[in-house]
């Protein structure tokens, strides 16, 4: 595959993208037989936050809340530096942290102002750790999901791949700060049992492409 056919690829997702603004997750199930194809697909079923492992990214909305302090009850965008800012807190840096240490963290920094202050740390909507499953697969679209998950249950979130696809022509995609790369995903050996050391995490923003057999790049 190409620079400019990768560059291509991640330049679609990112106009498609622009028109989805981040909002509260549905609280109902998701019925996969009606969702449209586009729609995020999460791979468990909602919980009130994610777990206490989970890693913040940015793109998340967390909800941060200091008891009995109305105006620090607040609504707080992880930014792409993965910088939050908070009142009387300035700004943090949310890099390698769940909640938890992120709480203690604020908690630590408002003694000053509010000495043993209740802090509450909660993950609104994961969206930083979203994902994408383009091609040949039973429900292409978008991945939201709270914890890491493999190319493999990428996949199987996304329906499979359909009897068109061409399974030896697998690929993620990624983005890093030298461009964007591409790693071969070697399918038929994973699902067979082998090569499981290549079925690997994926970060926020990875993109799977399964392409369709007998389509060359």
């Amino acid at each position: 595959m190409t620079t400019r056919t990768i560059g291509a690829l991640f330049l679609g997702l990112a106009l498609a993208a622009c028109s989805y603004l981040p909002s509260a997750p549905a609280p109902a199930q998701t019925d996969a037989g009606t969702a449209g194809r586009s729609a995020p697909v999460d791979s468990h079923q909602p919980s009130a936050v994610p777990g206490s492992s989970y890693f913040l990214a940015p793109g998340d909305v967390l909800q941060i809340s200091v008891w009995g302090e109305e105006k620090l009850d607040l609504e707080v965008l992880v930014l792409p530096s993965s910088q939050i800012s908070f009142p009387l807190v300035g700004e943090l840096s949310t890099r390698g942290k769940t909640p938890d240490t992120l709480r203690d963290e604020i908690r630590d920094r408002l003694k000053v102002y509010i000495p043993n202050a209740e802090v509450t740390v909660s993950v609104k909507a994961p969206l930083g750790h979203a994902y994408h499953v383009v091609g040949q697969v039973n429900k292409p679209g978008e991945i939201v999901n709270s914890r890491n998950i493999t190319v493999m249950q990428a996949l199987s979130i996304a329906g499979g791949v359909t009897p068109f696809a061409d399974e030896g022509g697998i690929i993620v995609l990624r983005r890093t700060s030298d461009g964007e790369v591409s790693f071969p995903f070697p399918y038929k050996d994973v699902i067979r049992g082998r090569s499981l050391d290549q079925d690997i995490v994926l970060k926020p923003g990875d993109v799977i492409v399964v392409p369709t057999a007998g389509l060359l790049f």
